[in-house]
């Protein structure tokens, strides 16, 4: 292991693109906690601020594969410029009118989801045309911290101002914060160059379905995280523990998956082909999770779940570099779009079983449950792979990494008129 595989990324192009992910994710973090804490005074609060955290992830999972794979490579900052202004035309609305009609919040809510759900995938695919080929475990690594950074910060973010000054203010910093990623994009490529020819002149559909098994890994992985997130609440009451804790042990949690992406970082490679590798680390998580249901103590849930955020953090880097192996570069974006709807989906299925769950057995049978049902998502997309592989002529590793050019410039879009 060394530092110096970070030193490629350490360059002007990538700590702009740093920037620029913070205001356009940083709303993403904030919005389903923002929404509960904006209509929790109102009759059936918490209920009704459920509804539009879920119009806001259908939001995500509707809009992010139809907006993209309609991205195109070579002129993409102003089809991101234009879902992220919408998105944040959806917070606006959601801060300036918080009295509004239930329905008007949740047509907001949906916007502010929907419009710029591409973004995630078009932003990967600007970082990762940023920097050497060789550097690319490294950007996608430096982009896990990232995220997970912002994760963790957000929820203190949107309690303390919705408590501390009144419920609309996080949506309204979360449109600001949108809003200034949009003029950020403008110090960035206006693309990334591609050759549509890769794709052998298959449809876009059909090439992204072909990648299903890395999205189903996805879904499975991110179901583990919403076991963590949503039930371990209930099962500290049902412990008889301070409810406080969850807060600090959902923080281990993060913590350990930004530690875990900077350590994958640390090799070129590690062993074993990237499905095994996604395979290993996903059972890992699960057998973490599954302890947290029977441990008797919370330091030792605290100990595990910082270990299974370790874990979580190689898993969702080994699908990433994994879907780069089985799509054509032309194809990346929308790749990363559909896998962007496929956890959020992952996600929503766990939150639903868990809330199901819970209103007929304990929380720790809930959990079981939930890991029970990563598991088979697990085998299937294990299945799935395998499948895939005796059908596909191997191509080699690079598929997708070494097609990719550099990223498109002002002046190229002059050239080009546009």
């Amino acid at each position: 292991m060394s530092l110096g595989m970070y030193r490629h990324i350490l360059i002007r192009p990538v700590l702009t693109w740093g920037a620029v992910a913070v205001g356009a994710r940083m709303p993403v973090a904030m919005a389903p906690l923002a929404l509960v804490f904006l209509v929790r005074e109102r009759p059936g609060g918490y209920t009704f601020g459920a509804l539009l955290a879920a119009a806001y992830v259908i939001g995500e999972i509707v809009g992010a594969p139809l907006l993209g794979m309609r991205l195109e490579a070579e002129r993409a900052r102003p089809q991101l410029a234009l879902g992220l202004a919408a998105g944040a035309a959806g917070f606006a609305g959601l801060g300036v009118l918080p009295d509004a009609h239930p329905a008007v919040l949740a047509g907001f809510a949906f916007l502010a989801g929907a419009a710029p759900a591409a973004a995630p995938g078009g932003m990967r695919q600007l970082l990762t045309s940023s920097v050497p080929e060789r550097a690319v475990t490294q950007a996608l690594s430096a982009e896990s911290v990232l995220t997970f950074g912002i994760w963790a910060v957000s929820p203190a973010a949107v309690t303390g101002l919705a408590l501390g000054v009144a419920p609309y203010p996080p949506l309204l910093l979360a449109a600001v914060l949108m809003a200034a990623s949009v003029a950020g994009l403008w110090a960035l490529p206006a693309g990334w160059q591609t050759d549509r020819r890769d794709r052998g002149g298959e449809s876009m559909l059909r090439i992204t379905i072909r990648a299903w098994p890395v999205y189903v890994t996805g879904a499975a992985s991110l179901s583990l995280l919403a076991l963590a997130e949503l039930i371990l609440p209930a099962l500290l009451e049902h412990r008889g523990m301070a409810l406080g804790l969850a807060g600090p042990l959902l923080a281990g949690f993060a913590a350990g998956s930004g530690v875990g992406s900077f350590l994958y970082g640390l090799r070129a490679a590690w062993p074993g082909r990237l499905p095994v590798q996604s395979l290993v680390l996903l059972l890992a998580v699960s057998g973490c999770v599954a302890l947290v249901a029977v441990l008797p103590s919370a330091p030792w849930m605290g100990a595990v779940l910082l270990a299974a955020g370790v874990l979580q953090a190689g898993a969702m880097l080994t699908r990433n570099l994994q879907l780069r192996q089985v799509l054509p570069a032309s194809a990346l974006a929308a790749g990363y779009s559909v896998m962007y709807a496929a956890v959020g989906a992952g996600y929503a299925a766990a939150g639903s079983l868990s809330g199901a769950l819970l209103r007929v057995t304990e929380p720790d049978v809930a959990i079981l449950a939930g890991v029970g049902l990563t598991l088979l998502l697990t085998v299937v997309a294990a299945a799935g792979e395998r499948s895939t592989r005796r059908r596909t002529a191997r191509v080699g590793p690079g598929l997708g990494i070494a097609a990719e050019g550099a990223p498109v410039s002002d002046r190229d879009d002059a050239r080009r008129g546009l």
